[in-house]
């Protein structure tokens, strides 16, 4: 049996990613790692949302440009579930440089710049949680079983 302990976490094709027709290959590479798609939602984040979302980074610099970008157009977001979910999304989104982020990661294979840079992933239990908490209620979750992998 596959080690890891199953984990929900929050999943983000950023404005950028979603111009760019990119969120179905993007999807695609989280199924096949037998990741589920336990929650998914079209939406245009409101300013007050991106506050929410990004308030640990509030007294940065680059806070403002991160609101502007986020509320700039649609962002699909995805609840994905599977053994450790979170550090699995994490390591196939890449580094947040797309610039330095390894080939055959998203970021890697697709990304130009920082702040544009596709995706958000929640890069911990407690993020995960409070970020699923934004974008989706209790009753927006599908429970199923995938035909091609083994969930507890």
């Amino acid at each position: 049996m596959p080690e890891g302990t199953i984990e929900r976490t929050l999943v983000l094709v950023k404005p950028d990613g979603v111009r760019r027709g990119l969120a179905g290959d993007l999807l695609g590479r989280f199924e096949r790692k037998t990741l589920k798609i336990v929650a998914a939602r079209l939406l245009t984040v409101t300013p007050q949302m991106a506050a929410k979302h990004y308030e640990e980074h509030a007294s940065k610099p680059f806070y403002p440009g991160l609101v502007t970008h986020i509320t700039s157009g649609p962002v699909l977001a995805l609840a994905l579930e599977g053994r450790s979910a979170i550090g699995v999304v994490r390591l196939m989104v890449g580094a947040t440089n797309p610039q330095t982020a390894a080939p055959g990661t998203i970021r890697g294979d697709f990304g130009s710049a920082v702040t544009p840079n596709l995706i958000h992933a929640s890069d911990s239990t407690a993020s995960a949680e409070r970020e699923l908490a934004l974008y989706f209620g209790p009753s927006d979750y599908q429970t199923y079983h995938r035909l091609d992998a083994e969930f507890a």
